[in-house]
């Protein structure tokens, strides 16, 4: 008879259905092996899909391994929340009144439940690499970089290449070539492009991309955690720590929102989170 496990579909950092990113949680994830995990996360298909499981670390109030259909991460950023939220909803007590401590690849990371449900993951340490190359020229026109800022390489675990341009309408605007794309990622070594652009007006400050190529093919992330968390560390190494927001997904219909909040502990990154399916997977 076939195992049975309860297993939710969250939708993170949009507060409107089917507007931010999904995530796929297993809640009882115990009995399974890594390649096990791998075959779940690949017929997902989605970006990433996030296992619980039993904590190692008493400070944790559980542990999480985070699959994409290609792989293990140590560590990203909407798996984070839509994971917390999940665990909530099905009745998670965590061992302090407002935080949950999640145990991951990349070591504990804490997570703050703020007011009317946002919940915010305190940013893991960055190491930020800056990155200046011909490769750059086949991939972005010049006149529409930020070039008083420093186009970085940023790792937290996931490794995102991070680049100012002028303006959001030139990050709304920008289509890069595909085969150029990749060059340029894997030149670097990094999961991702980030280029990123200020908000003239409006709720937001920045609009930023999260931009991938994926078997040949450009694909784009709706809302990113683990990019804007390493954004949100880019600024504090240049001595911007003020609080900013930050629109994400627009160019593809999606509606991502995202606060960053600079504060002594550290860097939160937080966004709203929605449960859109709720069931049983069978195992």
């Amino acid at each position: 008879m076939a195992k049975t496990v309860a297993f939710k579909q969250v939708d993170v950092f949009s507060q409107l259905p089917f507007s931010g990113n999904p995530l796929a949680v297993i809640l009882d994830a115990d009995g399974l092996s890594g390649d096990e995990m791998a075959a779940i996360a690949r017929w997902t298909n989605l970006s990433e899909t996030a296992f619980v499981l039993a904590p190692t670390d008493k400070h944790a109030d559980y542990r999480v391994r985070i699959f994409t259909v290609e792989g293990e991460l140590p560590f990203a950023g909407h798996p984070t929340l839509g994971t917390a939220h999940a665990l909530l909803e099905a009745g998670l007590v965590p061992q302090a009144s407002n935080q949950i401590v999640q145990e991951c690849g990349v070591g504990l990371v804490t997570i703050k439940i703020e007011s009317q449900g946002t919940l915010a993951f305190m940013a893991p340490e960055a190491v930020l690499t800056p990155f200046d190359d011909a490769l750059l020229g086949t991939v972005f026109d010049q006149e529409v970089l930020d070039t008083e800022q420093v186009v970085t390489i940023a790792d937290m675990g996931i490794r995102w290449l991070l680049v100012p341009m002028k303006s959001a309408e030139a990050v709304l605007k920008f289509k890069p070539n595909v085969n150029a794309l990749e060059r340029l990622l894997k030149h670097a070594q990094v999961n991702g492009l980030m280029p990123f652009g200020p908000h003239n007006d409006g709720d937001e400050q920045f609009e930023v991309r999260g931009l991938m190529v994926e078997h040949g093919a450009l694909t784009e992330d709706p809302v990113t955690g683990s990019a804007n968390a390493c954004l949100a560390q880019y600024f504090a190494s240049r001595g911007c720590v003020e609080d900013y927001h930050v629109r994400q997904g627009t160019a593809i219909q999606r509606y991502g929102r995202v606060t960053i909040q600079y504060r002594e502990e550290g860097i939160w990154i937080g966004g709203q989170t929605l449960t859109v399916i709720n069931g049983t997977i069978n195992l």
